[in-house]
């Protein structure tokens, strides 16, 4: 892979993470970053603030502008939803410039490495990658608010992938202000993923669900706030990503249910000590994990 100063870099998707992606990436100096988007209103803000160098049109009548924009990039970024992605890959493959390197940010992996692998042409290298961050508040207009400074970048290789091309990833998610670059399966992942992100979602949108007094955050003292913050989220895309990983999100859901009906029967009982000793263990094991 050529340093990044020589890469014209295309971002397909200029949403929350694409914009915020173009942000971190534009201190690197690559020779240029392009981007791709549904949304014409976006792509102008985007050029006007110098967040990008040049856009392009998808959707109706896009078909030409997606094909150029692809083959000039030697490295993609697609900041799609997985369907959405699945798609695009399907639909885009002879596009793309022979040699590029392909990664994309979405919240799951099984799916989209099968999907991929099915058809990646051998003169593409797709690495797969999920970074852990992100904001409640969505879109291009929000990306500024969107900070990388030390989150968790989660990369699921393929078998095919070049070493140098690895490399020179890892290096550039540092560069955009990654701490922690884990390298696991897809399968890893979506174990994984399914309790420290959907399931988090799950239990704020219960909560908030469970509650219909506006006025309660009135008695908010923080940890009301902290617990549901998220449950602000995107429908559409959170929908879909608890659906794609149903098996492995059930069977977290039911782990916590099991947790939560442990601590009910303890506080029904007046099992003060029980009590007690269960929460102290559960703070001496928060404290014991990692970051």
């Amino acid at each position: 892979m050529k340093p990044i100063e020589d890469c014209t870099v295309g971002i397909v998707g200029l949403g929350l993470m694409g914009g915020a992606m173009a942000l971190a990436l534009r201190p690197l100096k690559p020779a240029k970053i392009l981007a791709l988007e549904t949304d014409r209103l976006t792509l102008d803000a985007a050029k006007a603030d110098g967040v990008i160098d040049d856009g392009w049109l998808a959707g109706e009548d896009g078909d030409e502008q997606t094909a150029v924009m692809l083959n000039r990039c030697d490295l993609v970024f697609l900041c799609l939803n997985p369907a959405t992605l699945i798609r695009f890959m399907g639909r885009w493959m002879g596009a793309f410039r022979s040699g590029s390197l392909i990664t994309d940010i979405a919240g799951i992996k099984g799916n989209i490495v099968a999907a991929v692998e099915r058809t990646l042409r051998p003169d593409l290298d797709f690495i797969p990658g999920h970074p852990m961050a992100g904001s409640e508040k969505g879109g291009f207009a929000q990306a500024k608010r969107c900070s990388f400074q030390g989150k968790n970048y989660i990369l699921t290789p393929l078998k095919r992938n070049k070493r140098e091309n690895l490399d020179f990833l890892k290096a550039l998610i540092h560069g955009m202000g990654f701490g922690r670059i884990t390298e696991t399966t897809a399968e890893e992942h979506d174990r994984k993923i399914a309790f420290t992100s959907q399931l988090c979602h799950v239990i704020a949108a219960a909560l908030i669900d469970c509650e219909a007094d506006r006025e309660i955050t009135r008695f908010g003292g923080g940890s009301f706030e902290d617990l549901t913050r998220i449950a602000m989220l995107n429908a559409p895309m959170w929908t879909e990503l608890f659906l794609e990983n149903k098996t492995e999100l059930l069977r977290r859901i039911e782990q916590f249910e099991g947790s939560l009906d442990a601590l009910k029967t303890l506080i029904a009982g007046d099992q003060g000590e029980a009590l007690e000793q269960r929460l102290a263990t559960v703070r001496d094991r928060r404290a014991a994990m990692n970051g």
